[in-house]
């Protein structure tokens, strides 16, 4: 094992938090406003577990573009964006993130998964234990249960918006709110 810090791995499904954000929570395409900020994603993963990270962004390119500005602000605020290809019914994210996350399994380091999606259950599953912190960024109302359920057995949630701060607005969610974290003015 070499002398070097340890890495958390940060894995973006971009396009399940956007269809999330955008189907459940705001019922219509977000705003540039209401757009997650991912660079506060890597400084919660460096801040959260105090080491090095390694972002990675999945992208669908099975059109054969990609989103330039996009891909080329992912890259400046310091993640390497892994635009995928296949056929029309290869669901492209999910099979490149599961074979990084298959690939993890052997190598030190941490994980952190942005995906509500329940297909990585059995992927995140294998990587806990072992001393290996592993876990979740995501809307907790809408995360599958089949991912939520490994809580149990060492799966850290971290909640985009309330504990990531990844958003410049207060999204109109209605969720579950910890007595903890309830302030009253802002029904009022």
């Amino acid at each position: 094992m070499s002398d070097s810090p340890r890495t958390t791995y940060v894995l973006v499904d971009g396009e399940n938090i956007d269809a999330t954000l955008g189907s459940a929570i705001l019922n219509g395409r977000p705003s540039p406003d209401q757009r997650p900020r991912w660079e506060r994603v890597l400084d919660f993963a460096q801040r959260t577990w105090d080491q090095p990270v390694k972002g990675l962004f999945f992208l669908n390119a099975s059109s054969g573009t990609m989103p330039m500005s996009f891909v080329q602000a992912l890259m400046a605020i310091g993640y390497q964006p892994i635009p995928l290809s296949g056929e029309s019914y290869e669901k492209v994210v999910d099979i490149g993130i599961q074979r990084t996350l298959a690939a993890l399994v052997d190598r030190p380091g941490d994980v952190l998964l942005a995906s509500h999606d329940g297909d990585f259950a059995a992927d995140v599953e294998r990587l806990l234990g072992d001393g290996r912190r592993v876990g979740l960024l995501a809307f907790r109302e809408f995360t599958s249960s089949s991912l939520t359920q490994l809580a149990d057995r060492g799966l850290s949630l971290f909640d985009l918006e309330g504990e990531v701060k990844a958003f410049n607005v207060q999204l109109p969610r209605l969720r579950i709110i910890p007595l903890t974290e309830f302030d009253p003015l802002r029904y009022l």
